[in-house]
């Protein structure tokens, strides 16, 4: 992974020592993001994750991406330490909405320097953290909206069904399943805690029981473990493999040998 610094130097003239700065991951082309939960979730060039490394939730990014590194002062933000737990490992689309001219302004900030005076660039760093404020503040409110009136069970089987219905599709991932049933990705997460599991471990599990299936059946023996793992909505093939000895004690290749 290709990583750039930068951050809001001109709206904080006292040196912070870096605990006190909130990350802000910015993609600079399609990369993939692995969340506290070891799920995959795929990212377009200019959408931006919220990270906090002292945190267990902080995501981590794949070793071909490229990223820039944007650090914020958190006394900027004015968050709680709750409010920061849950802004962690979320992730703004920069196609769209707010997220896209946050983005857009990141972008120009972090490769703009060499064009514009050390005015406007401290006019545009104002502006932007303005403008992140805002956002931060409206994924935090959408985050914690229930807008659903469906009992939990059947809300639970909706969902269930849902995800069953689009295993193989990659940019399935917890914001999506919200999404699409019309809840926060708290209550989501919620849901699934009251289960024994997460949504994210119930998702990869469906996805595992799904790839073992593939691998031991006669006419896919000749098939390469990389092109199961993507048919099933695995982007990268070294995390798949990893998990997936993780789970069943050895490796995809050792078990479709095997079968």
């Amino acid at each position: 992974m290709t990583t750039m610094s930068w951050h809001a130097q001109a709206v904080s003239a006292v040196p912070l020592r870096n605990e006190e700065f909130f990350h802000l991951a910015l993609t600079l082309d399609d990369s993939v993001m692995i969340t506290g939960d070891g799920d995959e979730i795929r990212l377009a060039e200019g959408d931006l994750v919220f990270c906090n490394p002292g945190r267990s939730r902080s995501p981590r990014f794949a070793d071909d991406g490229r990223i820039a590194v944007l650090r914020l002062p958190r006394r900027l933000l004015e968050l709680s330490e709750a409010d920061c737990d849950r802004l962690t490992g979320m992730v703004s689309r920069g196609g769209d909405g707010l997220g896209a001219l946050v983005s857009s302004c990141l972008a120009e900030l972090t490769g703009g320097g060499r064009d514009h005076s050390p005015e406007t660039m401290y006019r545009l760093t104002r502006t932007t953290v303005d403008l992140l404020v805002v956002l931060v503040m409206e994924l935090l409110q959408a985050e914690g909206e229930d807008l659903s009136t469906v009992p939990r069970s059947e809300l639970l089987a909706q969902i269930q069904n849902h995800i069953e219905k689009h295993l193989t599709d990659p940019d399935l991932s917890p914001y999506s399943i919200a999404r699409a049933n019309h809840i926060s990705v708290r209550y989501l997460h919620k849901i699934f805690q009251q289960e024994g599991t997460t949504v994210g471990q119930w998702l990869r599990q469906r996805r595992l029981e799904s790839c073992r299936n593939d691998l031991r059946r006669t006419p896919n023996r000749r098939i390469a473990v990389s092109a199961v793992a993507n048919r099933w909505g695995f982007v990268s093939a070294s995390h798949f493999s990893r998990i997936f000895r993780e789970e069943y004690g050895m490796s995809p290749s050792e078990w479709q040998a095997l079968s």
